[in-house]
Order: C-alpha cells, then sequence, then structure tokens
C-alpha cells in the first residue's frame, strides 16, 4: 500500500509556528486508525460507507466511486485508506495539482489493477482536460488515446480494469456538475464535538505511550477547532514541553504548551487575533472586504479567505455581510474590546458572500 498522503494539509488550521514537516506526516500516519471500528467520530458517514462496501462484496465487483468532502483534517484520506482496507485491494493515492495533463491521468488509470482504489486528493483543483478524460474512466472504464498530431491523428480505445475513485475535496462547490454526478455516493464530513475529540486525544495519548490526565486532555480537546489532526499536533507540542521540562502531561503542562504556540482558549492562533485585532482597532468592528483586511495583516488574501475566516465564522467572532466583514460583540468580549455604543448600518449577515 502506498505511504498515505495528508489531505488538505496546505490549507490546514494550524497553530503559529508549527510548520508542515516530513516528522509532522509521520506522526499524522501513525496515529491514522486502520478501521471504520478505530475511526471517531464520523459515525453516519462510516455506516454508509461499511454499507457501500459490503453490498459491493456481496455482488463480487467494485464499490461505487466515493467522493470525502470537508475541511481539511477531518479525516478523508483515512477514510480513502480504511476503504481499500475493508476491500482489500490497494490503494494508489494522487493528487488534482498533480493531474495538469491528460497524459499524467492516462498513466495511472492504465496502470491500475482490477478493484485498486484510486484516491485523487483536492480532486477539484484537476485540470479541465484531465477531467474530461476522468468522465469516460469513471462511466465506462474506457478512455480514448489520441495517436498522432494534426489531420492523421487517431482516436485509440483502451479499455481499463474496474476500479473506484475516491475523491477529496475541501471545496465540493468547485466541482465541475459532470464530475460530480459520476459519484455513486457523496460524504459530507462534519467538525467534531469536544467528547469526541476527547476520544481521539485520548487514542492518540495511548499509542504515544504518553500519560495524559483527564482534564489536560478536556483542554487539549476544546482548543482543537472541531478538527483532529489539530488535536493530534495539539498533543504533540504539550508531549515536548513535557519532554523538554521533564514535568507530567497534566493541565499544566498544557495550558503552557498552548500559550508558548500562541493556541488561546477558544483554539485562534496568532493570525486569527490578527485579523480580528485589525478589524476593529484598524476598521472600527468593519464591515471591510476580504482583501483589504488580507493586505493589513500581510496574508494572501484565499489563506485568510479559506483557512481563518471559516473558523471566525463558525465561532461567532465575525459576520459576513453585503458590504463586508465585521466583527461581532463575541469577538469584542473575546480580545477585551469595549465595543462602541452605536451600531453600524447595513451590517445584516448574509452567508456566502
Amino acid at each position: 500500500m502506498t505511504a498515505p498522503g495528508d489531505d488538505g494539509a496546505s490549507r490546514a488550521p494550524q497553530p503559529a509556528g508549527v510548520v508542515e514537516s516530513a516528522a509532522e506526516l509521520a506522526f499524522e500516519g501513525a496515529l491514522r486508525p486502520a478501521s471504520f471500528a478505530e475511526f471517531v467520530g464520523q459515525q453516519k458517514v462510516r455506516s454508509q460507507l461499511d454499507l457501500l462496501l459490503r453490498a459491493a462484496a456481496l455482488q463480487q465487483r467494485a464499490p461505487d466511486h466515493i467522493l470525502l468532502a470537508g475541511p481539511p483534517g477531518l479525516g478523508k484520506t483515512t477514510l480513502a485508506l480504511i476503504v481499500a482496507e475493508e476491500t482489500g485491494h490497494p490503494i494508489r493515492l494522487t493528487s488534482g495539482p498533480a493531474l495538469q495533463h491528460a497524459g499524467d491521468l492516462a498513466s495511472v488509470l492504465s496502470s491500475l489493477v482490477p478493484g485498486e482504489i484510486l484516491f485523487i486528493d483536492e480532486i477539484h483543483r484537476t485540470a479541465r482536460t484531465a477531467e474530461e478524460m476522468l468522465y469516460l474512466a469513471m462511466e465506462d472504464f474506457r478512455i480514448d488515446i489520441m495517436v498522432g498530431k494534426g489531420a492523421g491523428a487517431t482516436s485509440v480505445p483502451l479499455e481499463l480494469a474496474p476500479f473506484t475513485v475516491v475523491g477529496a475535496t475541501t471545496r465540493a462547490g468547485l466541482l465541475p456538475t459532470p464530475l460530480r454526478d459520476r459519484f455513486g455516493f457523496t460524504a459530507h464530513l462534519e467538525f467534531y464535538a469536544d467528547d469526541e475529540l476527547e476520544k481521539v486525544v485520548a487514542r492518540a495519548a495511548g499509542l504515544l505511550g504518553l500519560d495524559v490526565e483527564r482534564a489536560a486532555i478536556r483542554e487539549i480537546a476544546k482548543r482543537s477547532r472541531g478538527t483532529p489532526r489539530i488535536a493530534n499536533r495539539l498533543l504533540r507540542r504539550v508531549r515536548d514541553v513535557a519532554l523538554v521540562h521533564d514535568t507530567p502531561a497534566d493541565l499544566a503542562a498544557v495550558q503552557h504548551a498552548l500559550h508558548v504556540y500562541d493556541v488561546d482558549e477558544l483554539g485562534l492562533d496568532r493570525l486569527d487575533r490578527a485579523v480580528l485585532e485589525a478589524l476593529i482597532a484598524r476598521f472600527e468592528g468593519g464591515p471591510v472586504g476580504i482583501r483589504t483586511l488580507a493586505v493589513t495583516v500581510g496574508e494572501e488574501a484565499e489563506t485568510v479567505e479559506a483557512v481563518v475566516e471559516p473558523f471566525l465564522v463558525r465561532t461567532g467572532l465575525i459576520a459576513r455581510t453585503q458590504r463586508g466583514r465585521i466583527a461581532t460583540p463575541a469577538a469584542y468580549a473575546h480580545l477585551g474590546y469595549a465595543r462602541p455604543g452605536a451600531a453600524t448600518g447595513g451590517n445584516v449577515p448574509l452567508d456566502g458572500v
């Protein structure tokens, strides 16, 4: 089986100062559940996938193509690996950005063995020419190879072994309809509740041989933004503090570690707070456009919109309006600012703006 990838890692929210590295990927890979029974959370999606795989096994056919949609760090890659494990077939891992030409996809598809799982991470970023080839491959298990150039070019059909595509996307809305319609099952992964994250942290601590007290586990879960990947990384930071300072992994160690890495009690990191500070201190609470906010904090607009804003909106610290983003009373309270008495006109929250 190919070494596991890291779905959506390039945009995953993470504490300030934590840099993606081979060591981080190896750490997360070691903690990945190997079966549905070990996987914590996403109960509905797990039961749906289990039913789909069991039905395919009884009919002795390749399972329908599967699309896993949701924010980074919720387990899309892990579920794809479990699908391969449960079916007993090998898995081939690639990503949308790697499939920039039809030839790239053709070389992958032509080498698949019967029943193999093809996992395409960030599938919405696949090039258009490769997408069009993927349509035919997913539906009819064949592709057309162009031989020659110009007027003498001919199309040679190539039959493919039956296979299953498992696509992962953090932005399902960017998938073209023809591609989305070719998936037999679409799963939408949700953020985790604190009690589910406590189970994730407790399981990871056990695998790491780290004795973490219950209050410390609860604190890590509370600050993990509903995301198992972040919970595992925060646990690693706590382990570092306990190791360096030769202290038990208790609540004090957790609080110290998260203070060092700029993760506050709501799970906000340095960039999150910088955006809120700019919105309140520089723009009097808004409304202000996302590009202006990004320039103010020295980040790309796409980073602020894709990484920072969703969490701040979900926690009720900012709201989207027709005129721009505004800070909510909760944001003022969290940063310790006095809220202005006069309300700003036109600040009616409107999703999707």
